[in-house]
């Protein structure tokens, strides 16, 4: 994807009289494109009415937690927003539709973050998670933060949060200091390709 370290998955769909069948990730060839292994540690799912706006959501590197994320019910707008202070594509974002007939995927590393708009009712998505929760290491950034300028489709006001909604944007939480640094990021990564625990 333009974002540094974000990829976008798209399966090979084999369909016959019963449906369809595909894979949605395979381990070793992940692990091939990002140069180390993803490692699930937690599965999320979210359930979301239509102009639900969820996000941005990233994490404090360390522990950091990189996603898989699919719309497995519904369509939605998914976004990726680099959240890495120092990053050569620091505060861009790419847009991908997701829907339960694609099966798309996207892989973010640790150290972006991740917003997604409901663009049916009953939208459901599934978050593969490197690392559990760990509370106060969340990472808020408004969506509607007109620097990021993400193009929502929004056919009214959003259904968000009132933790998203007060969120600051990304040049607030730069300035208080509480956004990763590519450097911390590139540390992270270069310690789980050499097989060690991220510190």
């Amino acid at each position: 994807m333009s974002v540094r370290d974000a990829y976008c998955i798209t399966p090979d769909k084999h369909l016959d009289r019963r449906g369809f069948f595909y894979e949605a990730f395979r381990a070793e060839e992940l692990t091939e494109v990002i140069g180390y292994p993803f490692v699930v540690g937690q599965q999320n799912y979210s359930l979301s009415r239509r102009n639900t706006m969820r996000g941005i959501h990233g994490t404090t590197v360390p522990p950091g937690q990189a996603k898989l994320v699919t719309c497995v019910r519904g369509a939605v707008l998914d976004v990726v927003v680099d959240l890495r202070v120092g990053s050569p594509t620091f505060g861009m974002m790419e847009t991908t539709r997701q829907d339960e007939e694609s099966g798309l995927a996207v892989y973010l590393a640790d150290g972006l973050g991740h917003a997604f708009l409901a663009l049916t009712d009953d939208a459901c998505m599934s978050y593969l998670c490197s690392e559990s929760y760990v509370p106060g290491t969340m990472i808020e950034i408004n969506p509607l933060d007109p620097e990021i300028g993400i193009p929502w489709p929004l056919d009214g006001p959003p259904v968000m949060s009132d933790k998203d909604a007060a969120a600051p944007t990304l040049a607030e939480a730069a300035a208080a200091g509480r956004l990763p640094t590519y450097e911390q990021c590139l540390a992270h990564y270069r310690a789980l390709r050499a097989g060690g625990v991220p510190s």
